[in-house]
């Protein structure tokens, strides 16, 4: 009993590291209603940037922290230029026809492949940047160990697994509460009307890809801080992770993401115990196929969702 109890334990600490890799994806695709792919090697290029500046200068932590996450923003701007710049500004047809809807077909699988082909090119950037497999990081990681009866608990994974919940958490009520958030949500739900009100669309959508850029930052200095080090699989890893964590929630809903990664976190905890290693990635993979194929009804996969919900 004591040692499921621990494995729920170790997979909530690692759903909440996924449902933080997962927050930017799932807002980015409530804001534009597209998949970015170059979402991971967005993060892994920032955080190539932030341990060549250590490495070079020996700069703090918290300004490494810092260096990331304006760096995460700088290059989400990039591939918003080249993949969703021109979807900003465009107001849907207000009467669907087939031609109209295989034009936007076409448009979207567009976009899918652009950020395919700037995520490839961002990976390269980052490995030009830092030849060698494995990059040091500035750790943050105190490797301290609570003990609660026979449950063991890592004091910064807790810490990190509280940031991530606090993040989610904290997007969703400022999503439901506030004024931008409201317009935000309004400028993704109904783009017809909003622009008709008066809102700026194009503005409220660039603003959203970037702060889902800068969570993508925030997501990796978390992560790589508590590692110590980076490598080249980490922008793959971390879109697979969060990818997965948004889906189990429900593709564009902002607490459902924390949902789908502590659900992810547990199952993996267990394959890995009863599988190994490799039974923890096969968990992963069969999750990912579960969201994909099951069915509801004439609506398609069950993740999929229509604009930003809290």
């Amino acid at each position: 009993m004591l040692d499921a109890l621990q494995l729920v334990l170790d997979g909530l600490l690692d759903g909440g590291v996924y449902a933080l890799l997962g927050l930017g994806l799932s807002l980015t695709f409530g804001c534009l209603r597209k998949l970015n792919l170059a979402y991971g090697a967005t993060a892994m290029l920032a955080a190539y940037f932030g341990a060549w500046l250590h490495a070079r200068y020996q700069i703090s932590a918290w300004l490494v922290a810092l260096a990331v996450v304006m760096s995460a923003i700088l290059i989400g701007y990039y591939v918003e230029q080249l993949c969703f710049a021109r979807r900003f500004g465009e107001v849907p047809h207000t009467i669907s026809t087939p031609d109209n809807q295989s034009f936007s077909n076409s448009r979207e699988m567009t976009a899918l492949a652009s950020s395919f082909a700037i995520w490839m090119q961002l990976e390269q950037l980052a490995v030009n940047l830092l030849p060698r497999h494995l990059n040091a990081f500035p750790s943050l990681s105190v490797g301290e160990v609570w003990e609660i009866g026979e449950l063991t608990i890592r004091s910064d994974r807790l810490a990190l697994t509280i940031l991530s919940v606090a993040l989610t958490l904290g997007m969703a009520l400022w999503l439901q509460r506030t004024r931008t958030g409201l317009s935000w949500r309004a400028a993704a739900d109904h783009r017809i009307a909003a622009h008709l009100a008066g809102m700026p669309v194009p503005w409220l959508q660039t603003v959203g890809f970037a702060v889902a850029c800068a969570l993508s930052g925030i997501a990796a200095f978390a992560v790589l801080s508590l590692e110590g080090q980076v490598t080249p699989m980490f922008g793959m890893w971390l879109l697979f992770k969060g990818l997965v964590a948004a889906m189990l929630g429900g593709l564009g809903s902002v607490r459902g993401v924390l949902r789908g990664g502590l659900l992810l976190g547990v199952v993996e905890s267990f394959a890995q115990s009863l599988l190994g290693a490799q039974g923890r990635e096969f968990a992963s993979y069969a999750l990912l196929l579960m969201v994909l194929v099951w069915p509801v009804g004439s609506q398609g996969p069950h993740w999929v969702s229509r604009g930003i919900r809290p």
